[in-house]
């Protein structure tokens, strides 16, 4: 019967991991894949993460199985970090801990689904796995554009789209730090985008997978915690991976946000269901790290003086590109106004493998790139790089 099996492509993130690894030019450029790099390309162990370790390595006394709500020290302990004041919805909000922020999607997809959601409304382009986990789950996705021409968020497609909508489809929304674009929506955006998701009762769902990354914790929130004072559900997948640099140890959750207590209550009982179906319990490790580290004053310090040195230096990269101005016919000022990691640079796949082949520049066929894979050491070869092929 597997013979019935489709060969699959491989991972394309994967394959250019490989082709990297094994170019031997010194001045090669990894601008694939999705992780922090330091200012000397490192993606280190966070300082307070290694504080936390050593305590569970005398501390933790048992590595019994915790169910497959996980870790829910370490859910609670995320929630006024995340939710803030909007975290006290009287007992409206729960959670539990997921395989990183993927298994919140996931998740959050499933409940969806078996919630009776027809159609999930999704700016294009996303993260590929958003797409892949909703074809899964054989849900209808329609797509509208996430970028307008001038390189802000395209209001007018979402509005389109939300007023469009029917009375439960559901939204996917990026909560900051969007990838692959960089591209966030403003304060007063936010308060639109509720009030149509108010008026037009659509579901969010809201992916927070880079809270830190853009503006600071509180900044990064803002449209999350919009979202949870405003609407009567939604439902949100959150990730430690990369703002505890956690990426290996697979540490995310998945909040719900209820009519009630009770009808939230409900809804955790479907999440646990359907990740006994999927991963049965997950992994503790990283979750009870972070949990450490969140109930302890000087390690939250600790914790959050690191991320500020990464968010510092993302910021010190864009503005660098942004002041490169044109590199041939792209142009990289809008760069210095869009957050986090990621950024979307109009080069077709001949000129993306030209900056393979010949100035070993490694990005994605999408034209995205991580712009913490660039240092001042590299930035200037990169953006003569640019120039060389889309001169």
């Amino acid at each position: 019967m597997l013979d019935r099996l489709d060969q699959q492509p491989p991972d394309a993130l994967l394959a250019l991991i490989k082709l990297y690894d094994a170019d031997p030019r010194p001045t090669k450029i990894d601008l694939g894949v999705g992780v922090y790099r330091t200012s000397d390309g490192a993606t280190p162990v966070f300082g307070a993460i290694k504080a936390a370790e050593q305590r569970l390595v005398s501390e933790q006394p048992s590595k019994a199985y915790l169910g497959p709500e996980g870790d829910m020290g370490f859910v609670k302990a995320l929630i006024p970090h995340v939710f803030g004041e909007a975290g006290d919805m009287g007992g409206r909000i729960d959670g539990m801990q997921t395989p990183g922020g993927t298994g919140g999607v996931r998740i959050a997809a499933g409940l969806a689904k078996k919630a009776g959601v027809a159609k999930v409304l999704m700016g294009t382009p996303s993260w590929p796995n958003h797409a892949q986990i909703f074809a899964d789950l054989a849900m209808t996705v329609e797509g509208f554009d996430h970028r307008a021409e001038d390189g802000s968020a395209n209001m007018d497609a979402l509005r389109t789209a939300l007023q469009n909508a029917g009375k439960g489809d559901a939204v996917l929304l990026h909560g900051c730090c969007h990838n692959p674009t960089g591209i966030d929506y403003t304060p007063a955006q936010w308060d639109e985008i509720v009030d149509l998701l108010v008026e037009r009762e659509i579901l969010p769902i809201v992916d927070l997978a880079y809270q830190g990354l853009g503006d600071g914790m509180e900044e990064d929130a803002y449209g999350l915690r919009k979202v949870v004072a405003s609407v009567p559900e939604a439902l949100i997948a959150y990730s430690c991976d990369k703002n505890f640099g956690l990426y290996r140890d697979r540490v995310g959750a998945f909040y719900a946000l209820g009519k009630t207590a009770d009808d939230t209550v409900r809804i955790m009982s479907n999440g646990c269901a359907l990740a006994r179906a999927n991963w049965s319990m997950p992994p503790d490790h990283g979750a009870a790290a972070v949990g450490l580290i969140l109930n302890d004053k000087a390690h939250t310090k600790q914790w959050l003086d690191e991320l500020d040195s990464m968010r510092a230096r993302i910021g010190e990269v864009r503005s660098q590109l942004a002041a490169a101005g044109k590199a041939g016919s792209v142009d990289l000022t809008p760069l210095g106004e869009q957050k986090g990691m990621f950024a979307m640079l109009p080069l077709d796949k001949d000129q993306i493998g030209a900056l393979r082949t010949d100035h070993g520049v490694y990005m994605a066929g999408s034209g995205r790139i991580n712009v913490a894979g660039l240092t001042s050491g590299n930035i200037g070869n990169f953006v003569k790089a640019l120039e060389a092929v889309a001169g």
